[in-house]
């Protein structure tokens, strides 16, 4: 059955989240280092990345855990620098993913629907999309206000079969975490491309695609009968 639809998820997928979080860290800690930190830029960068990797990468409270814990006490000049750092370099360091551009470009000329899934908030989602120039490409964005349900749970995907207006084996979606997007995806009767080029932490899982870039978008789709 041909692909009438692609569905994306977005950070890590279509944005270079990581790559944009480690300058923002690095940003952040210079900041602080030359506010009166008595820390290796090396140790604290490391430090705060463990710590997202022990939370998550949208903890917004990162700072504020990180200058307690070794300083035993909240430091609001060293808060304020590394927040404010952190903000001056977020958007302007936020890029797609090589080819990102191209392949959206590509699939919205050939007259495939694209949308978005993801657990951001709808606003957030929006700017990074609006920063990026990426927001001409897609039909519509789902995201955690939409449903108030995160991957995997099904809930968001079946908001965007319905959005779609078509049956859920005639949608791709791509994402980069197996145990939220694809798993999700499934559940929802979606075919499913891992994005693996995204994956913080390599992981197998069984999707029906793998891609390694997301150029390969383009012959996944032309064999499943579009031409």
């Amino acid at each position: 059955m041909a692909v009438k639809a692609v569905l994306f998820d977005l950070d890590n997928t279509l944005l270079d989240f990581l790559d944009m979080k480690k300058k923002c860290v690095s940003a952040a800690v210079k900041s602080m280092r030359e506010n009166g930190l008595k820390m290796s830029e090396k140790s604290a960068f490391e430090s705060i990345m463990k710590m997202y990797g022990r939370r998550h990468f949208e903890d917004h409270t990162i700072f504020q855990r990180f200058i307690r814990k070794h300083l035993k006490k909240i430091d609001y000049l060293l808060l304020g620098s590394a927040i404010s750092a952190y903000r001056q370099a977020r958007y302007s360091v936020l890029k797609p993913y090589s080819n990102v551009p191209f392949v959206l470009g590509f699939l919205k000329k050939r007259g495939i629907r694209l949308g978005v899934v993801s657990d951001a908030p709808k606003l957030k989602a929006w700017i990074r999309l609006c920063s990026t120039n990426l927001q001409g490409y897609f039909d519509f964005v789902i995201t955690l206000g939409d449903t108030k349900a995160k991957k995997p749970s099904p809930a968001p995907f079946k908001r965007a079969v319905k959005e779609l207006k078509l049956k859920p084996d005639e949608i791709i979606f791509v994402g980069d975490n197996p145990a939220r997007d694809i798993l999700g995806a499934k559940r929802a009767g979606m075919k499913t491309c891992l994005a693996e080029y995204g994956q913080v932490f390599m992981k197998r899982v069984k999707s029906d695609f793998i891609m390694r870039d997301i150029g390969e978008l383009i012959e996944i789709i032309q064999k499943q009968g579009n031409k």
